[in-house]
Parts: C-alpha cells; structure tokens; sequence
C-alpha cells in the first residue's frame, strides 16, 4: 500500500470540500472495497478523508411515505430494520444475497453504490485493463469471458457491476441524495446514477469530484410480491453469474431489473409490460440486443429460467 494523508470529517459539507482541495482524494467509510484495492495498489489514492462521523447513519421515514436511507447505514442494518423487511423485501433478500455477514456489518450504503464495477482481469495488473489504466486495452475481450458483461458492452469494457443492493434500488426506483464542494445539494435517479462504459470505462457513475452521497430515497412503497434470486457459482460470498430483483403484482404486473449481465444494473422499463405474457416475452426484450461470447451466451437462457421461476411462484 502506498502511503497516503488521512483526515477526519465533521460534516458532508466539510468532506466534500476537503476532497475537492486534493486531486485523488478519496472518502472512506467501512473501505471494504476501497482498502482491498489500495492494498493491491490498484487504487493509489493521496488522500483519505474519514465520513464516518458526519452524521448520515439513520433510517427515516419522508413525508410521502417512502425511507430516506442514510449513506453510513450499514448492509446488515438496513437489512433488518423492520420497515425495509415489510415494504421493501426485495431490497433486504438483495442485501443478505451479498458478500458475507462480517462485510456486512461494515459495509455502507453509500460504499455498496459505489463500489468498483471490475472482473479478474482488473485485478491482475499483468493484464491490460481501461479502468485500471485507460487506454490499455481490455484483457477480457478475447479472453476467457464467463462472468463477463451481455448487455451494454462497448470495445473498452465488458465488465459487469457487482453489487446486488443496487439492482434492487434500480427496481425500487430510488434516488441518490448528494452534497457538492461548494455545499450545494442535488438528487439523481437511480437510473442515471451509474455509467454504461463507452469509452471511458473508468468513469462508473455521475458524481462529480469532491461529490458526497449524503443519502438514497425510496419512494412509498409499491405493494405485490417482492423476490431477489441470485444465481452463482457457490452459495455464498460470490458475485451473481446472473440475479433478478422483481416486484410482481396480483395481475401479474411488475418491474423487473437484472444483475450480473451488464455494466450497471439492468432494467428496460418497456420490456416490464410483457410480464403478463410470461418470462420468454420479457427476456427478449431485455437481452433482445445481447453481445455474447462462447463463455458467457448461457446467461440469456439463464436469466428466461430464473425470471420463470420467480414469476410462477408470485
């Protein structure tokens, strides 16, 4: 690990100007991710700046119903806290489907959005990799490709996102809260929040330098059956070959998103109104413009059999 300068913060204001005073400034909370990397020298940040004392660690209901999560409110925590158990179970079965019960109790909100999106050939600083040194190249393309991206590819990177908690947020439709340097504040939909790779593969989200996830917003509740079934290689502590958080309703309506399949989480909400016609209809709009290799084209079939499976028993 390289050395680096380390401050703690006392307000979301006062972190998000300290990082925009140091190129490369980092924020760290529970650094489940971070740490793993910086340990590797994948990331080589100057300067951490600690949030772990600014305050953002409640659950809160708003006023029209829905939860405003704090961004320092735990995995496990959120995952047991009653009001998620009862109006958004699909975030809570999202949340226990990941990592392990120690990074759990870690782990943050905020952290789990903003965690990596990255494969094997990120992490091996042998091989050519655009979000580890853009403009490299991409080690995976033409490489052994199972875990590999189908949906929203580019010729820079077919990595996938790994974290299950945010395919259930991008079902929920929630929003990210934020504060910037200057201390002005701003909401962006889950929707728009993280990045397709394109070109600049290195860049994963929308924030801006300096910007701090404060909080993310569910709305009020959307009722109906609420399922998170992930697909992996073991039964714990591995990334989704694929995963499908739904929200199905009585007349067999509903919303659908995917993980393990793309870049981001996966949702097209046009494709959510073939749900009555059943989970072939579904698939093909959803992976209709899939990009497969010979090592990873199962996910399409895998992803029709999971979504089957969820929706005969909702």
């Amino acid at each position: 690990m390289k050395p680096f300068t380390y401050e703690r913060a006392a307000s979301p204001a006062e972190a998000a100007a300290a990082a925009a005073r140091t190129r490369g400034a980092r924020f760290i909370a529970g650094g489940t991710n971070l740490l793993d990397l910086m340990k590797l020298q994948i990331e080589t940040p100057p300067h951490l700046i600690d949030v772990n004392g600014v305050g953002l660690d409640k659950i809160e209901q708003t006023t029209d119903g829905g939860l405003r999560i704090g961004a320092l409110v735990r995995n496990t925590d959120l995952a047991a806290d009653e009001r998620v158990r009862r109006d958004y179970g699909v975030l809570s079965r999202a949340l226990l489907a990941g990592a392990s019960g120690q990074l759990r109790n870690q782990a943050t909100t905020a952290g789990n959005l903003l965690q990596r999106t990255r494969c094997p050939y990120f992490y091996d600083t042998n091989q050519p990799c655009n979000k580890r040194q853009p403009g490299s190249g991409c080690g995976a393309i033409g490489g052994y490709s199972r875990h590999h991206a189908i949906m929203g590819t580019s010729d820079a990177c077919i990595a996938t996102h790994p974290s299950d908690m945010a395919v259930a947020m991008r079902v929920l439709d929630a929003s990210v809260e934020t504060v910037r340097s200057n201390g002005s504040s701003r909401v962006i939909p889950i929707a728009d929040f993280h990045r397709l790779p394109g070109s600049t593969p290195h860049v994963e989200n929308a924030l801006e330098h300096g910007e701090l996830i404060t909080a993310v917003t569910l709305p009020r509740p959307a009722g109906g059956t609420h399922v998170y079934r992930k697909v992996r290689d073991r039964a714990s502590y591995a990334f989704a070959l694929v995963s499908v958080a739904a929200i199905v309703q009585q007349d067999g309506s509903g919303r659908i998103a995917l993980g393990g399949v793309a870049h981001k989480p996966w949702r097209m909400e046009a494709a959510e109104s073939d749900m009555p016609r059943g989970a072939r209809a579904v698939t093909s709009r959803l992976l209709g413009d899939a990009r497969t290799t010979q090592d990873n084209a199962f996910k399409v079939l895998l992803v029709e059999r999971t979504l089957a499976s969820i929706l005969n028993k909702a």
